[in-house]
């Protein structure tokens, strides 16, 4: 099984790294759902850790459904990013009808190559998460990242179960949103997934009140190592039952 651990910073991808996680996602502004780094934190990234580095792909917050400009955008980034020597894309793209804009993705899916690809949590946006999963396999696409379309993992195992049982050999389901230590087991255990993605559960949150006063203060939410080994530690039990 892969531990997979979203990161927006160096210090959690060391983090993760030092706690056995076997991925990370990097992204920028994780409080509003990730978005592409900059090129310099790819960069720096990539020379600190050793670990497998996918990284997003989203040109802003918000909806999933991106104008002509924007999509753009995307692609520029992609073509940047493939020069960094990552090792997967993350990015999702919609319609306004809320299904897979197929020809966006496959256009994002052919400039990613020979890179692997994950279609994001946009997935669980989706009417139709079984249309989705089928759409996404005729495309290519490696892996989802998904809840099930509910608010957590946990939440969503029945479908996540069933999005398991519909991928086959050709397309990697991923079990995201909410996994913590104590739920873990039954997420994998009942859904059969054998990769999964975290955050908050591994994390931990660093606020200096030195700054507090400070116009632009936030607290940062930065990855733990020793969460990450907890978790871990987890996950590599699981594998030695399957």
């Amino acid at each position: 099984m892969i531990l997979e651990v979203c990161v927006d910073s160096i210090e959690s991808a060391v983090a993760a790294q030092q706690g056995g996680a076997g991925r990370v996602e990097l992204c920028a502004d994780l409080a509003h759902g990730g978005t592409t780094p900059s090129i310099g934190m790819i960069r720096s990234v990539r020379g600190e850790v050793s670990l497998k580095v996918h990284v997003m792909i989203r040109p802003r917050a918000g909806d999933f459904c991106y104008s002509e400009a924007e999509f753009e955008v995307m692609k520029s980034d992609v073509l940047e990013v493939k020069k960094l020597g990552v090792d997967g894309l993350v990015f999702g793209i919609l319609t306004s009808e809320r299904a897979i804009d197929t020809s966006k993705t496959a256009a994002l899916l052919e400039l990613s190559r020979p890179l692997s690809v994950t279609f994001h949590r946009a997935f669980d946006e989706t009417v139709d998460l079984s249309a989705a999963l089928t759409e996404l396999k005729r495309l290519g696409v490696d892996r989802v990242l998904t809840s099930g379309g509910k608010s957590s993992a946990e939440a969503g195992i029945t479908t996540l179960a069933d999005l398991v049982r519909k991928s086959g050999s050709s397309i990697k389901v991923i079990a995201g949103g909410g996994i913590t230590p104590e739920n873990i087991t039954d997420v994998v255990g009942q859904t059969g997934v054998d990769e999964v993605h975290a955050l908050s559960s591994v994390s931990t949150t660093i606020a200096d009140l030195s700054f507090a006063s400070k116009l632009f203060y936030s607290p940062k939410l930065v990855a733990d190592a020793s969460k990450v080994r907890r978790m871990n530690d987890i996950v590599q039990s699981l594998s030695q039952r399957k």
